[in-house]
């Protein structure tokens, strides 16, 4: 699917949220789009783990992690994880680490930072539960579509 985030905001502008610019691109994808699955933890990247197992089937994992900077909640071990398993990207609100990594895999990575110290594991958080932040609301089953532009998200799939 070719599409761009501005032509999407310009053709969809009543019907897409734009995400605050708060994002920074860590993947060797720069530009990818996929249908919503979300987890929701604090400083604890257990389900991130057990979401990246499943197939992906060209999906964007949105990962709340409550815009924590003071542990990455996916690294290079969960990246390949994720492109094996079909993921298309991975976005972050919250820190990431083997950035170097990251940029050499053919998957979208998104997060507002990066930190070099690993996440707690206590299995604690939720899978596919609709959450809040960067002024947007992700839904599991909504489309995000990402690009050197941004983060545009739909509850629907659409095209330029």
């Amino acid at each position: 699917m070719a599409y761009r985030t501005a032509d999407l905001c310009d053709a969809h502008g009543d019907i897409v949220q734009i995400a605050e610019p708060l994002f920074r691109h860590f993947g060797g994808r720069k530009a990818f789009a996929g249908s919503i699955q979300t987890v929701k933890a604090h400083e604890d990247n257990s389900l991130v783990r057990a979401a990246l197992e499943d197939p992906g089937r060209g999906r964007v994992l949105v990962v709340d992690g409550g815009g924590s900077l003071r542990c990455a909640m996916l690294g290079d071990q969960l990246a390949q994880i994720a492109v094996k398993n079909g993921w298309a990207g991975v976005i972050v609100w919250g820190a990431v680490r083997d950035t170097d990594s990251l940029g050499s895999l053919d998957l979208g990575v998104m997060a507002i930072g990066a930190h070099p110290q690993k996440s707690i594991k206590r299995n604690e958080g939720r899978i596919g539960i609709p959450v809040h932040f960067a002024g947007v609301h992700w839904a599991p089953g909504a489309w995000a579509f990402a690009d050197k532009d941004g983060i545009v998200v739909a509850e629907v799939e659409v095209g330029t």
